[in-house]
């Protein structure tokens, strides 16, 4: 029985993944082409609806949405979340698949824990362990080798794309600092229902959903479900429903599953050349991860 327990929530957990680096490879479809929609546009609607049909789901669970709104100070960190922490991370993330690749841009946002080990050392005077120390060295040493192919005078990824790439892995402390009082209490699904909805309406004064709406195609359509349903709503449940079977650790270590369903389909879709330095610096940074995910801070949490 407890076999079976933990094989659901392993499947449940890098199902889930899987699912977030599809969304990347969707949303540069969405990119490109005569048709194409603007990272904007599509993290508007994507946070809209995704935060809908999370609300959605909440209810019939017979949840409590409105729960987090009924006392100031956490409506208040509600908004921030909203607004410093899921925002940007959709918002940067998309904005380095459109610039770059959905490979590249889902690794470089893979070092989001990273960031937040940094935040412990400097605002926190907290010495880095020497899980964390090593786990530090070892994501330079993969992102130079990702981002320069071992060549100090060269970058094989464009400047855009890596700076939006690591922006959005710096707006992942946001995302994974600011919400922490709430999810206790609140439950996740609840806190990033809103966050989403919250988010997307500040979305909506950069990029008004009904501005720049792209003439309707079915496959249009298929794509932006694909990004939503599939890549954003069942994507998260999964995560979700996996911690009832498996330790929050073993499913951020499944995550892994991300950057690797990403650049495989990045190779598949739009015939991307993966040489041996991205395999590399891919493996370091996933690694460098993979050992700040087993240190005892809770430095995984999903943001997508």
């Amino acid at each position: 029985m407890q076999k079976s327990r933990t094989l659901s929530g392993v499947l449940l957990a890098s199902g889930g993944a899987v699912l977030w680096g599809i969304s990347g490879i969707f949303g540069k479809l969405l990119f490109e082409g005569p048709n194409a929609v603007t990272p904007a546009w599509l993290t508007a609607v994507r946070m809209l609806l995704a935060g809908g049909l999370l609300l959605l789901y909440s209810l019939a669970r017979h949840g409590d949405p409105l729960a987090v709104w009924r006392t100031p100070s956490t409506a208040i960190r509600q908004i921030l979340y909203g607004v410093l922490g899921l925002l940007p991370v959709q918002f940067f993330y998309f904005l380095a698949v459109d610039y770059g690749n959905a490979s590249i841009a889902t690794i470089l946002q893979f070092l989001g824990p990273i960031v937040i080990a940094l935040y412990y050392v400097i605002f926190k005077r907290q010495l880095p362990s020497r899980a964390e120390a090593i786990g530090m060295l070892l994501a330079l040493l993969g992102t130079f080798i990702l981002v320069t192919h071992g060549h100090f005078n060269q970058l094989v990824v464009a400047p855009l794309a890596l700076f939006w790439g690591l922006m959005s892995a710096l707006a992942i402390a946001g995302d994974t600092l600011l919400p922490r009082p709430l999810l206790p209490k609140f439950g996740s699904i609840n806190v990033n229902a809103w966050g989403l909805l919250v988010g997307g309406v500040q979305m909506n004064f950069i990029q008004p959903v009904w501005v720049g709406v792209p003439q309707f195609t079915w496959q249009l359509a298929g794509e932006i479900t694909v990004v939503v349903l599939f890549g954003t709503l069942i994507a998260y449940v999964m995560y979700s429903n996996s911690l009832l079977y498996i330790t929050p650790t073993t499913a951020s270590l499944l995550d892994a599953f991300e950057p690797l369903a990403a650049t495989i389909l990045s190779i598949i879709f739009f015939s991307i050349p993966f040489a041996w330095a991205d395999a590399v610096g891919g493996i370091l940074i996933v690694l460098a991860v993979v050992m700040l995910s087993l240190n005892v801070r809770p430095f995984k949490k999903r943001r997508k």
